[in-house]
């Protein structure tokens, strides 16, 4: 099972998906794709950290290539998120590149270990503001892989303060 959360910045997206993933028995795992830069991404990695303490996942620090990633069978996952994934992805080595095929298929490699895979994305690009090219490049590359997530997904899910609202399936927690 597939569940892809969407929302906001700082809308429950993270609390709603570990959640989810906590009804399934099995190994956890949280695969953090955030790298740590500054202390703004430290703090959140560490609330984050706060976040799941206690509720048995284990942490996979994964910030590109998540089709290296070997899981065990019954395994439940948590992605997050897929944001910060796009960015490593598509600004690694300094070269600017479209890694949506890359990451559709790592998604769809890490599904198909798994018992239920449950990844937090966000809302972006529906500001009305005009971006620099890049950034312009990046909420495109991130609104086609929410697309073609959601086209294959079990269950979409935004998330509005807190709120969840089913896009498609159900919520399964």
């Amino acid at each position: 099972m597939i569940t892809l959360i969407t929302g906001g910045s700082k809308c429950g997206k993270s609390a709603l998906a570990e959640k989810i993933i906590c009804v399934f028995s099995g190994r956890k795992f949280y695969i953090a794709t955030m790298k740590p830069y500054g202390e703004e991404a430290f703090c959140a990695i560490e609330k984050h950290r706060e976040m799941r303490h206690g509720k048995g996942f284990e942490t996979i620090e994964k910030y590109t290539d998540l089709n290296e990633i070997v899981l065990t069978e019954k395994s439940v996952v948590l992605i997050e998120c897929m944001g910060n994934l796009c960015a490593n992805e598509m600004f690694r080595d300094g070269k600017v590149i479209n890694p949506t095929e890359k990451i559709i298929s790592d998604i769809k490699y890490l599904a198909n270990m798994c018992e239920c895979l449950t990844i937090v994305t966000n809302e972006v690009g529906n500001d009305g503001i005009s971006y620099e090219s890049g950034t312009e490049k990046y909420i495109a590359c991130i609104n086609e892989i929410n697309r073609r997530i959601s086209q294959f997904a079990d269950n979409v899910i935004e998330c509005v303060y807190g709120i969840p609202v089913i896009l498609k399936g159900e919520l399964c927690c």
